[in-house]
């Protein structure tokens, strides 16, 4: 099969509607910063769309193309990597390119034809289901005691089904030989909290020890009570601070949550010096590179103080993320909920992996936080750890 018809054949299934889903991957370029591309039909306004999931090294970003416009999309896709797997209704499609286009092309006829099904992109399948009663969201108020998600209570549903399905990620990187201990940093009324011990104890039946923490001494007991009453008898809750906790020795999973400025770097870097093998951390109210940035080149940007404190929460968190790659982590910046419900929608997620930072690596983080004049409060507490 020659590279036209080839690409004639894919792009023919696609505006068919017959696409299942595919990845694009193995990119010609090497400086690609995108890995791979994956493919899938979606609804939006009733409209059919193509969503494109772009996978860069530790970023994910979507986007959905209408139908009718996809054929430049596939074009660019087709220039820019070698390899395609696609699915669809009724063949999987394998193909591999050479550098000069030629086409090794593999199909398999499925038994039975598939149909393509867009009713999950109009309504979520949650790892939580929505009409299923769970007493911890009926004790928190999000459910009625039938089972039924309450209508304000929602937008909470929809952030904790998108937690757990981050910690349903992580289920990989927990020791599976000993008891798996996690640490709430600032866990507030501790919806997440209770979804977490839910998720992990009750659904996947794991041996686990969970700790939140928080200041407010009546949320806590609160908490507690709630706790008690379900029976989470592996569950407790704490009053203190982040800073001045120092009862464990090592801890598998760390988790802090909307803590404020660099709080969330003392949760950070508590969690590498205990050796986490997991961290999930939102941050809040990042207000310490607001006051170091200094960079003339950006004046157009950082003149109006809006754009100044965006930018700075979103240069802060980027470090943060670096910083936690030059310590043996792999980090990602990944987005929480949907923006709609509050702008404090992105998550750090990092894994331990071991892995010693490129010499390359460490320059350009240098050369990024010169160019910002940031002095992170993070790489001093962890200037002892970079490998």
């Amino acid at each position: 099969m020659e590279f036209q018809e080839m690409k004639e054949y894919l792009l023919e299934q696609i505006l068919n509607k017959q696409l299942i889903h595919a990845t694009i991957s193995q990119p010609r370029a090497k400086s690609n910063e995108v890995k791979r591309v994956k493919l899938k039909p979606i609804e939006i306004k009733n409209m059919y769309h193509i969503q494109l999931e772009y996978q860069y090294e530790r970023i994910l970003k979507h986007e959905n193309i209408p139908l009718e416009e996809f054929t430049k999309t596939l074009d660019e896709l087709l220039e820019q990597f070698r390899q395609v797997h696609a699915d669809f209704t009724s063949e999987k499609v394998h193909v591999q390119l050479s550098k000069k286009n030629k086409v090794m092309w593999k199909s398999e006829k499925t038994t039975s034809t598939k149909t393509v099904d867009l009713s999950h992109n109009r309504k979520k399948n949650y790892l939580l289901d929505e009409n299923t009663p769970y007493p911890f969201l009926i004790r928190l108020g999000v459910q009625t005691a039938e089972g039924k998600v309450k209508k304000q209570k929602y937008d909470k549903f929809k952030q904790i089904n998108r937690f757990i399905e981050f910690i349903d990620d992580t289920l990989v990187h927990l020791p599976k030989d000993q008891p798996v201990r996690i640490l709430d940093f600032g866990s507030g009324k501790s919806y997440l909290t209770f979804a977490l011990y839910h998720y992990l104890k009750i659904e996947k039946g794991l041996d686990i020890r969970v700790t939140g923490l928080d200041l407010k001494k009546e949320v806590i007991e609160e908490c507690a009570k709630i706790a008690n009453d379900l029976g989470y008898d592996q569950l407790e809750f704490l009053v203190g601070d982040i800073s001045d906790y120092n009862d464990e020795a090592s801890v598998d999973m760390v988790v802090t949550l909307h803590a404020c400025d660099v709080a969330t770097d003392l949760a950070l870097g508590r969690a590498v010096k205990w050796g986490a093998s997991v961290i999930l951390s939102v941050p809040c109210c990042q207000h310490e590179l607001n006051t170091q940035l200094d960079a003339p080149g950006l004046d157009i940007m950082l003149k109006h103080g809006l754009i100044k404190e965006r930018f700075a929460a979103l240069a802060t968190d980027s470090i943060r993320a670096e910083i936690l790659n030059m310590v043996g982590y792999e980090a990602q910046l990944v987005e929480f909920i949907d923006i709609e419900n509050t702008p404090k929608n992105i998550l750090i997620r990092a894994y331990k992996t071991g892995k010693k930072v490129a010499p390359e690596q460490l320059e350009s983080y240098q050369r990024f936080k010169q160019m910002l004049n940031a002095k992170p409060f993070l790489e001093n507490e962890l200037k002892d750890y970079f490998i």
